[in-house]
């Protein structure tokens, strides 16, 4: 089964079998729910919904399903057409829209596509109301408008531009400095939306760009998650073109890696800590990341007399802590830059935007850039449990083992050690204990990964 049914969204395999798949019908069926659920939730008289869509395949053939059904249900759709997640989230409260849907299955491979919602606020939605979508959908309590109710499509393609705009016009982007740095960049927009945009961005910063992989035609050239080992291109390519940095973003550009000048990578968990060591060194602040992600954030927030907190791992536990601690900057260690001046979103742009101003002012490269900030490795692995097993059981023999250590049940079992830490969580759809360890070197982090997983395996009997 394909179809994963959650409460942040729909996401599946394009073609197979009604249920199984992400199919026509069940694009029709979720959009149905998540607009009963819109007229639930703000019953008014007329509702408006952006929606967009990255560049994938089948992206075209979701977005006409999903905005045609839409407008069956009378709902006015305002189309932006190819675009990004953030760009979407930033359209919502422009366009004073009752939600959005953007067409995404993020770092998921080409034959993947989902539909990810957003509330009047451009946010995604919390569990309470994705629960209550899913309820609708499996109900068959929705109902449709009648032929001179029905809603309307009003294509608006201006909003990458516009949202482009909002960052150069910042304060918090120094446009000046950055066309005096004379930066040349790289950019690998893995021939998704990201190829428009973050281009279209760094022109107007009065960056020179050298596009690699920009064709915004759903033909993923490698693996889109934007790992090392799949960015070898760029890497090669930055050091080839003897350029400041690479840019590399997911398919709907909410997540952000860099490349130093020497072709190595930047590292993603450091993307949320260069921009946070910039903002921090601004304004003063708290911050907030996952509790999978590296605790070089805590490090720079303590180094600016912030406080640093740790949420379940999800953007909207991030959003819901960043709210509750009016953190100033946030995120997490995938490359997820969230800053509430432009909105409570994964953002590339904003992302990129506040990095190169980092640099330019500090007047130094990549590679010492990263220099400046503590060395933290991580090891990431899984053990595979028989269904019998009781996953919640191991999970509280582990905590009880570790009792005297510093330990946090938000998400999982995490222990934080005086010089490393590791992050247990069970997978809700599989038989699988996630472990995340970080440590001072890789050899460490693997080693306490591998202590951590015989021990579990004990406790386990197998």
């Amino acid at each position: 089964m394909t179809l994963i049914k959650s409460i942040s969204g729909i996401r599946g395999t394009i073609g197979g079998t009604i249920g199984d798949n992400l199919t026509p019908i069940d694009a029709v069926k979720f959009a149905a729910a998540y607009g009963t659920w819109i007229k639930e939730e703000r019953n008014k008289e007329t509702y408006r919904i952006v929606v967009g869509r990255d560049a994938r395949i089948s992206g075209e053939m979701i977005q006409q399903l999903v905005m045609n059904t839409l407008i069956g249900m009378g709902i006015h759709v305002i189309d932006v057409g190819l675009s990004t997640t953030p760009t979407v989230e930033m359209a919502v409260p422009m366009e004073h829209a009752d939600g959005g849907i953007i067409l995404t299955a993020s770092h998921n491979p080409k034959q993947w596509n989902a539909l990810k919602l957003l509330n009047e606020k451009g946010e995604f939605l919390s569990g309470k109301d994705g629960a209550k979508i899913l309820e609708i959908a499996e109900s068959n309590k929705i109902s449709f408008a009648e032929v001179d109710d029905l809603g309307k499509i009003t294509v608006n393609d201006a909003y990458i531009d516009l949202h482009i705009e909002e960052i150069v016009n910042s304060s918090w982007v120094d446009v000046d400095a950055i066309k005096d740095a004379n930066f040349k960049v790289v950019v690998d927009g893995v021939n998704s939306t990201g190829g428009i945009a973050i281009p279209r961005l760094l022109e107007e910063l009065g960056v020179e760009v050298v596009k690699l992989y920009c064709e915004p035609n759903g033909h993923f050239p490698h693996n889109p998650e934007p790992l090392k080992e799949h960015l070898t291109d760029i890497c090669k390519l930055v050091v080839k073109e003897n350029a400041d940095l690479g840019i590399v973003v997911d398919p709907d550009v909410d997540r952000l890696a860099f490349i130093d000048e020497k072709g190595n990578m930047f590292g993603e968990e450091y993307t949320l800590v260069a921009v946070a060591d910039y903002i921090l060194g601004k304004q003063a602040g708290n911050t907030v990341s996952n509790l999978s992600s590296s605790r070089a954030l805590r490090d720079v927030t303590e180094k600016h007399r912030g406080k640093y907190q740790a949420s379940a791992v999800g953007e909207v536990n991030v959003v819901q802590l960043m709210k509750d601690t009016n953190a100033i900057i946030g995120g997490e260690g995938n490359g997820g830059i969230i800053f509430p001046e432009f909105h409570y979103g994964r953002d590339s742009l904003v992302g990129a935007a506040l990095f190169l101003t980092h640099l330019a002012e500090k007047k130094i490269s990549v590679s010492e850039l990263r220099e400046e900030y503590p060395a933290y490795f991580m090891s990431k692995n899984k053990i595979e449990l028989t269904p019998q097993l009781d996953v919640d059981a191991i999970l509280a023999e582990m905590e009880k083992k570790y009792a005297t250590e510093e330990i946090s049940t938000v998400d999982g079992v995490k222990i934080d050690f005086p010089e490393n830490w590791v992050h247990l969580r069970k997978s809700n759809t599989e038989p699988i204990i996630r472990i995340y360890t970080e440590a001072k070197s890789q050899q460490e982090a693997d080693q306490l990964a591998e202590k951590i997983m015989q021990e579990i395996k004990e406790i386990a009997g197998i």
